[in-house]
């Protein structure tokens, strides 16, 4: 099973730059993506439902902002849109489809980089957010949670960590949270799949980042113990930028 998660940076934008050809060629069985930056009105047919395709979506109340989806090539036992957190949910941040004993969530996580506001609003998200995860390990289920976590963990997960213990995706308390994440069971994929390898999935449009590999790996899939043993490989799509992040494509041998 092949599932990919892909932070769009703008659906219509994605589309644009060739994501749907992509798609129809990717092997991929299921696909989060996030940052919709659109309204299901504002959204052609192909973008709902591209061939060979479902998609179930969960986009914010604001116009043109966050929201997230999951395209899938096998019809879900049931979708769960949103956390049933209110101020969580007007800005379209989380997305469940279940398949048998699996579920698929697509997350995306705030970002606090445009203000202490934000930066705030982050926190009281991954407050509210921890018990969830414990309660979705309680289920007993098989899960994947992928998307934009706005979070490195470690050094490795960003060429330039030195220059950004103090800034929002990198903060003391932000690396901690995810530490304690993982310390209740969750296991980040790529990380075990490839422990030296950075593996960045975003990087800033300002200067040359995006040709001098200056990136941060920010996206995850965040799965169980179960699922992630099953993971056979892992890999970053680069071929075409059709964001300021890049595809996530793991493999799992699961059925």
């Amino acid at each position: 099973m092949r599932i990919v998660s892909a932070n769009l940076n703008g659906v219509r934008s994605a589309a644009n730059k060739g994501f749907f050809d992509w798609l129809a060629q990717s092997g991929a069985d299921v696909v989060c993506v996030q940052e919709l930056k659109a309204q299901l009105a504002d959204m052609s047919e192909a973008m709902r439902a591209p061939v060979g395709y479902q998609g179930f979506f969960h986009p914010a109340e604001k116009k043109g902002y966050s929201g997230v989806g999951i395209y899938t090539r096998t019809a879900p036992d049931q979708v769960i849109e949103g956390l049933g957190i209110a101020d969580i949910d007007a800005e379209g941040r989380y997305l469940r489809a279940d398949f048998g004993k699996l579920s698929v969530i697509s997350l995306y996580l705030p970002s606090g980089s445009s203000s202490e506001e934000r930066q705030q609003i982050k926190f009281a998200f991954m407050a509210r957010f921890m018990p969830h995860m414990q309660q979705l390990l309680a289920e007993g289920r098989e899960i994947v949670l992928c998307g934009d976590w706005n979070i490195a963990h470690q050094p490795l997960d960003l060429k330039n960590w030195k220059g950004n213990l103090k800034n929002s995706g990198f903060l003391p308390e932000e690396r901690a949270w995810l530490t304690e994440l993982f310390g209740l069971g969750w296991v980040d994929v790529w990380r075990t799949l490839y422990p030296e390898l950075p593996g960045y999935t975003w990087w800033s449009n300002r200067g040359q980042a995006y040709a001098k590999d200056v990136g941060w790996r920010i996206d995850y899939h965040i799965a169980t113990a179960g699922l992630a043993a099953t993971a056979t490989s892992a890999s970053i799509y680069k071929e075409v930028k059709f964001s300021d992040h890049a595809p996530l494509i793991v493999d799992y041998d699961f059925a």
